[in-house]
């Protein structure tokens, strides 16, 4: 009696899963999950999931409903049966609807069409709390003997991209101390970061607004803060490259120790790149500010950032940032390059 109950659970399974057939003459069961013009994936109990190329599928016959894309951009939802290069899709409300096998752009069962309309809805309408990507870095180095010297740098990036807009935000600090014959001297005391909005005009132009705040103690500088706005064009949107050109004006508000401020209008041009190629990405940024209000005077500020992958969330990374003032108070230098490295914790929501 058990073994008639199992035979019979058995061909109920049997006759309940999709069933697919492939040129070598061999049959598989289990669920169909999806099919696109490259290859076909079919989830198993007995193995997980397996990839099929297209091309090796000599039919298909699915159990349940699924939801099917051809290639003039009909969208069906039923029962497929597919052999001898057509597809017959048995829906409940057109009946049984013929087409060519190579008309088939997509193929998902319910539940990955489910997923994707629900990862479609949440990209067209996010909550503030969705969609955010960023990255910590931490740099440390040391030194003992005659003299000591400790050197910290922390940076933190976080964006936020949808199809309408996007939101960046950043935070840097470096800070050294070193002590030589009981004396303690600071080297490095300086902290930078800010916020940006873009908006999408169109699909290759943006318009932004942007605010920045500094603060540099060996430039006698309590705070520097620039709203800026302007106009960009997303030159090249890619996987791999991303490159954005932009330029506007800013407004230049500077506080320094010594009891000295100044207020001066800036038109700004600059861009923005990014790449990856394998495990390495690399990052620039470079702004040209042209004092009007002062003329002749002027500032520059480029970062670039060079990161290989460890692991999907490590990346050991070497970062270079330069900050160029033409008009510093008198005795200051008018160039500041730091270089730091250390590891990158990248993080996704």
């Amino acid at each position: 009696m058990r073994v008639w109950i199992c035979l019979v659970t058995l061909l109920c399974l049997t006759a309940w899963a999709d069933e697919v057939k492939l040129k070598n003459g061999d049959r598989l069961s289990g669920q169909v999950a999806r099919l696109d013009q490259k290859e076909l994936t079919l989830k198993t109990d007995f193995a997980g999931d397996i990839k099929i190329k297209r091309d090796a599928v000599a039919s298909i016959i699915t159990s349940d409903p699924a939801n099917v894309t051809l290639k003039d951009g009909q969208s069906l939802f039923g029962r497929i049966k597919l052999a001898d290069a057509k597809v017959e899709v048995a829906t409940e409300s057109a009946g049984t609807i013929t087409a060519q096998e190579a008309d088939i752009v997509l193929f998902r069962n319910k539940a990955d069409q489910d997923a994707y309309l629900k990862e479609i809805d949440r990209l067209r309408n996010p909550r503030l709390v969705d969609l955010w990507t960023g990255s910590v870095d931490l740099g440390y180095a040391q030194a003992r003997g005659n003299a000591s010297t400790n050197t910290i740098s922390s940076a933190a990036k976080v964006l936020r991209t949808t199809t309408r807009d996007s939101i960046n935000a950043y935070f840097y600090s470096l800070y050294s101390n070193n002590k030589n014959n009981g004396q303690s001297v600071l080297a490095a005391n300086s902290i930078r970061g800010g916020v940006k909005y873009d908006v999408n005009l169109s699909p290759k132009y943006y318009a932004f607004g942007s605010t920045d705040l500094e603060f540099d103690q060996f430039q006698n500088l309590d705070l520097r803060f620039v709203p800026a706005a302007g106009l960009g064009r997303h030159w090249i949107q890619s996987k791999t490259t991303v490159w954005d050109v932009f330029g506007g004006a800013s407004l230049n508000r500077e506080f320094f120790s010594t009891g000295l401020s100044r207020t001066s209008a800036e038109v700004l041009a600059g861009n923005d790149f990014s790449r990856k190629f394998g495990i390495f990405s690399m990052s620039e940024k470079a702004v040209f500010y042209n004092n009007v209000s002062n003329s002749g005077n002027y500032r520059l500020n480029a970062d670039l950032t060079l990161a290989a992958a460890l692991r999907k969330w490590l990346s050991f990374q070497i970062s270079a940032g330069d900050r160029y003032l033409s008009n510093p108070l008198p005795g200051r230098k008018t160039n500041d390059l730091v270089v730091t490295t250390g590891v990158r914790l990248i993080f996704a929501k």
